[in-house]
């Protein structure tokens, strides 16, 4: 699979990379065609499952590169990620103040944003939006840095972080198409509803690696950024969504707990 990668350029290797965790989400969305419903203990599993695979991501793949990359680069490293690693998560924080969005099982009283009357289906693709937003900029971050040809940036590594967002992608795609079948809309219009909200990881991927291509000292910055933007997801999201039952916090912490060893060994096996 490496050899097929090295064949093309860092924008073609994140766009290919990018549509196939587009495609995870269009598998999960798909799931509308033969259910309406998925037990709440195997989504919250799910969920869990899907922080564990970031929050292993944000680390082996984003922050440690790029506290590598600085440190072979002359920057002071633990200065790089902390303003890196900071930005992301406020860069979060405001697109999650602003941009109008709901979290799938809550009612529209609870939407969040700026308001405003879109309708429900439209609030519930945003959320999950907000989810892929640094999944996609952190791999186009990722096939970016390997072109810089620094030791710390592999491409084995950038497949892994892709290979492992692609993993937790396929929860994000039925959490919006199921609720929305479940409402009444039919199966294909939620389908494509559930799928939609991916469609922004490539546009975020290839926005990401080109800019780390045409400026390299802000790549330990901009991994750093992308691993803080994961991590603001995972905690203002994935794990309260995944724990809001109480009988199902012990399961979705093993979930949360495989999910990040199985990052962890692909990211250590391919890197």
């Amino acid at each position: 699979m490496i050899d097929f990668f090295q064949q093309y350029s860092p924008i073609t290797q994140t766009l290919i990379a990018t549509f196939f965790t587009w495609g995870v989400t269009a598998a999960g969305a798909a799931l509308v065609f033969f259910t309406k419903t998925v037990k709440a203990k195997l989504m919250d599993s799910m969920l869990g499952f899907a922080a564990g695979v970031m929050i292993a991501a944000s680390f082996w793949s984003l922050l440690a590169p790029g506290i590598e990359m600085a440190e072979t680069m002359g920057q002071i490293p633990w200065l790089t990620a902390l303003i890196g690693f900071a930005g992301g998560g406020i860069f979060m924080r405001l697109t999650d103040r602003f941009l109008p969005h709901l979290h799938p099982g809550l009612s529209m009283e609870n939407s969040e944003g700026i308001k405003t009357t879109w309708q429900r289906s439209t609030l519930l693709v945003l959320a999950i939006t907000l989810h892929n937003i640094p999944e996609g900029l952190a791999v186009g971050v990722a096939f970016g840095a390997v072109a810089a040809d620094l030791p710390s940036a592999t491409l084995g590594g950038a497949m892994a972080l892709a290979i492992g967002i692609g993993l937790q992608n396929f929860p994000e795609g039925s959490a919006v198409s199921l609720p929305l079948r479940r409402e009444g809309m039919g199966r294909t219009k939620s389908f494509l509803m559930g799928q939609a909200s991916g469609i922004v990881e490539p546009v975020a991927g290839i926005l990401g690696a080109a800019f780390v291509l045409n400026i390299r000292n802000i790549l330990p910055y901009a991994l750093c950024f992308a691993a803080g933007a994961m991590i603001f997801v995972v905690v203002e999201e994935l794990i309260p969504e995944s724990q809001r039952s109480e009988a199902n916090i012990d399961l979705v912490t093993m979930a949360t707990m495989a999910g990040f060893a199985i990052m962890m060994i692909l990211d250590v096996a391919l890197g």
